[in-house]
């Protein structure tokens, strides 16, 4: 017998729920944040076949979903404090995507303090398609904003560029890529896959953010076109030395491979790292206290006055001719 929606919802979801979804027996949640602190909200939406494969793991779908927000609380510096969820599913409930789903769900809501505070579910005869409200906690009168570079900011990038790209393509395994994939090792092409697979947003930045960033956003559509969002807010360009941009050994590896897939890498998307401007005198102390935490922050230029698009330059100063510089839906 098909399960109901009330059903569903009491098996796999109700007890995910933190005290301010009430049980999900209510239609609404009641949250109260913390005294002084202002409220911080995102969305991500994500279907099947465009920001995930309908085959990948219930339990990596229902992470990615999720994290996809963390990231945005991240980049403004928030703490977060649960999250409402929107799921359509095709054809009638598979019990077995369910259990894996809401296990996954339940233990990053649980390992990044973000509880599960009500939704809805839906059926659909389109794709598998979720979509997660998050909120976060930001003290003080405002967050981190995303258009408050000026000029002479020192721009960082969390972590490494790239690899959820690459991931993808390995993934999607194009004749035009078969050499550079055949090439990789089994290690490499794993981690590559995984980065595509399963963000990590970067939360244990926040205090650093908070602290000494100036602006910050997190790299969602490929660094070139997000630097290029961030910057135009305030009429900056920079200029970008490919030599600077962080890269993990196994991107390396591909790009000694097929030198073209550096495209990719700095405009495939799905990086959600972190990109940020600090002034000059706060530079230093925000890359330490990053590291401090766990999180290695990588300088990648200077904000500079010019109505231009930031500039990557190859290792001759020539600037590279990007087919595109950000992935985007429409």
């Amino acid at each position: 017998m098909a399960l109901s929606e009330d059903d569903l919802i009491a098996r796999y979801f109700a007890p995910l729920a933190g005290p301010a979804g009430l049980g999900l027996g209510d239609d609404a949640a009641l949250l109260a944040p913390p005294p002084g602190a202002r409220l911080v909200l995102t969305k991500d939406m994500l279907v099947a076949g465009v920001h995930f494969f309908a085959d990948d793991p219930p339990a990596a779908i229902a992470r990615k979903a999720l994290r996809v927000n963390l990231s945005d609380l991240a980049a403004k510096g928030a703490e977060p404090l649960g999250f409402l969820l929107g799921l359509a599913l095709p054809g009638p409930p598979d019990e077995a995507f369910l259990a894996g789903f809401a296990r996954g769900l339940g233990e990053d809501a649980r390992s990044y303090g973000c509880p599960l505070l009500g939704g809805d579910t839906v059926a659909t005869p389109g794709p598998l398609t979720l979509s997660i409200t998050a909120f976060g906690a930001a003290g003080g009168e405002d967050m981190i904003r995303r258009g408050a570079v000026v000029a002479g900011d020192a721009l960082f990038v969390s972590g490494t560029i790239g690899d959820a790209a690459l991931g993808l393509r390995l993934r999607l395994s194009a004749p035009d890529d078969l050499r550079w994939i055949e090439a990789l090792d089994a290690a490499d092409a794993a981690f590559l896959m995984d980065r595509y697979l399963l963000p990590q947003p970067r939360l244990a930045l926040r205090a650093a953010l908070r602290e000494h960033a100036r602006a910050a956003m997190d790299i969602s559509d490929g660094l070139a076109g997000d630097l290029a969002k961030m910057l135009r807010l305030t009429g900056l360009a920079a200029d970008v030395a490919l030599a600077d941009v962080p890269l993990s050994a196994p991107a390396r590896r591909a790009l000694a491979l097929e030198p073209g897939l550096i495209e990719a890498a700095l405009a495939g998307g799905d990086d959600y790292e972190i990109l940020c401007a600090a002034a000059p005198e706060d530079a230093e102390r925000l890359r330490a206290q990053a590291a401090a935490s766990g999180v290695a922050l990588t300088r990648i230029g200077t904000a500079r006055t010019e109505e231009a698009r930031p500039r990557f330059l190859d290792e001759a100063g020539r600037t590279l001719a990007l087919g595109r510089t950000s992935w985007g839906h429409f």
